[in-house]
């Protein structure tokens, strides 16, 4: 009898393979607590034997300001279009500091958790999202730092009018929502690569190198000459950064035609890495 109440009780539902933009939406809400619970585990692990804990979010960006401003302002005498160096570089690693640290995690979602992966079901784009809302904590603590270094200048020393926040700040939820989309969709592709092809790993921490590096963190867009800006243009993160100097500081070389490109490119980086990312976690667990 009790078995009978068992086999009565438990259902089977047999689906065909669904498209790879088939994605679990009524899952992920289902599993709202788990992704709050990896959020919390995310924060709290990465600094959990720490002796500063959360205070690296404030070292790390001041640190590789005071680098950027010996060696690129000082020594090789990089301009930052008039603004003081150290709101410059600062306002640069906002939305870059977010993105590497979005990227660098989730690229390695597949091989970091196929251990969770292989003992229960849930869904699997609840790990990448889970990174992308805990390093907003990180986010948030650093752009408090950039605040108070903005007030600083701005009301405490003789270059308060070489800028001023812009009335486009109104749409920084919109630019870290952009921010998130692109680390999320280039992590998820990735992600999906290196599940198969494992010596990808080690090239994740060239290409988050590299992008930097043609990216306006650390110089700014008008330095960039004209006949190249078009390829400068096709780096969603290009507008991005602008965006973030131009919202707080004023000043900007950003242009309609740039912004849109960069909306549109993260736009398809994001969907197809969703779709690549769904296609590859039916099968995973069967070579991992």
């Amino acid at each position: 009898m009790p078995d009978t109440e068992l086999q009565e009780d438990f259902e089977v539902i047999i689906e065909s393979n669904p498209s790879w933009f088939d994605i679990d939406w009524q899952g992920i809400v289902q599993y709202r607590d788990m992704l709050f619970f990896l959020v919390y585990r995310d924060f709290v692990a990465k600094y959990k034997q720490t002796i500063l804990g959360p205070l690296w979010f404030i070292i790390q960006p001041l640190f590789m300001t005071l680098i950027f401003t010996v060696i690129f302002g000082k020594v090789a005498g990089l301009s930052t279009d008039g603004l003081p160096g150290v709101l410059f570089y600062l306002s640069g690693q906002l939305g870059w500091t977010y993105f590497a640290q979005c990227f660098s995690t989730t690229s390695t979602t597949f091989i970091a958790n196929a251990n969770l992966f292989g003992k229960v079901y849930f869904p699997r784009v609840v790990v990448p999202l889970s990174v992308v809302v805990s390093n907003l904590l990180a986010f948030t603590i650093q752009l408090v730092t950039f605040l108070c270094f903005w007030t600083y200048f701005k009301f405490f020393t003789d270059k308060g009018d070489l800028f001023g926040m812009s009335a486009t700040i109104v749409l920084l939820p919109l630019l870290i929502l952009q921010v998130a989309g692109i680390a999320l969709g280039v992590g998820l592709w990735m992600s999906a690569l290196t599940a198969k092809y494992r010596d990808l790993t080690h090239a994740a921490s060239f290409l988050i190198q590299g992008w930097m590096y043609v990216t306006p963190v650390i110089y700014p867009l008008s330095e960039v000459p004209e006949n190249w800006r078009w390829v400068v243009s096709l780096n969603p993160m290009t507008s991005v950064v602008e965006s973030f100097r131009h919202m707080f500081l004023g000043t900007s070389s950003l242009t309609s035609g740039l912004v849109g490109m960069s909306v549109g490119i993260t736009i398809v980086v994001a969907l197809s890495g969703l779709a690549l990312f769904n296609r590859v976690q039916r099968t995973f667990v069967d070579y991992s």
